[in-house]
């Protein structure tokens, strides 16, 4: 019996992460925890908005109609249905966000970025990018950053081989 501990020790232990892939996924789950935190307390503080708002009226924005199935908007900004409704629901509070029926088929529901929301975006968005830079790539040489964004697509690559979870990189919002 007790020659088998050893075997199932070094079984188990062959199935842990080496040293270096444990460091990697730690600092991963401090940094997925510290990014968000910090752009929340930036739009907090200029726009009195957390970063989940601010990610739907962005995806708004980015749309030349300013508007998105609330399905589709749903995936772009990564929150279920039900939380997207809750978060639609403040922004039409605040006049930034309005819900219409889709025309296409009478079904949908639209979420439509307001003139008042858009100027929000506009007005936040330079704040919010200055954040992330701070965050993401101040601490970054300009290799690093290179091999960040190559290892980060590889995963992406992994984890959505058929492309179907993929927001497309945006343009430049019009207007």
């Amino acid at each position: 019996m007790g020659a088998e501990q050893p075997s199932t020790f070094w079984r188990v232990a062959s199935e842990w992460l080496d040293e270096d892939q444990q460091r990697t996924w730690r600092a991963w789950l401090t940094v997925s925890e510290l990014v968000p935190r910090a752009l929340d307390a930036q739009l907090q503080r200029d726009a009195g908005i957390s970063h989940a708002a601010y990610v739907v009226l962005a995806m708004l924005s980015e749309s030349p109609s300013r508007s998105r199935r609330m399905s589709d908007l749903a995936r772009r900004a990564n929150q279920s249905q039900s939380r997207l409704s809750h978060t639609v629901a403040r922004l039409e509070d605040r006049g930034w966000v309005r819900r219409e029926r889709s025309t296409d088929d009478g079904r949908g529901n639209l979420a439509v970025l307001t003139d008042t929301g858009w100027d929000v975006v506009r007005s936040v968005a330079p704040g919010h990018v200055d954040a992330v830079r701070e965050a993401m790539f101040a601490p970054l040489t300009t290799e690093q950053t290179h091999a960040l964004g190559e290892a980060l697509q590889a995963i992406v690559e992994q984890l959505d081989p058929d492309r179907s979870q993929r927001i497309e990189i945006a343009v430049e919002p019009e207007g």
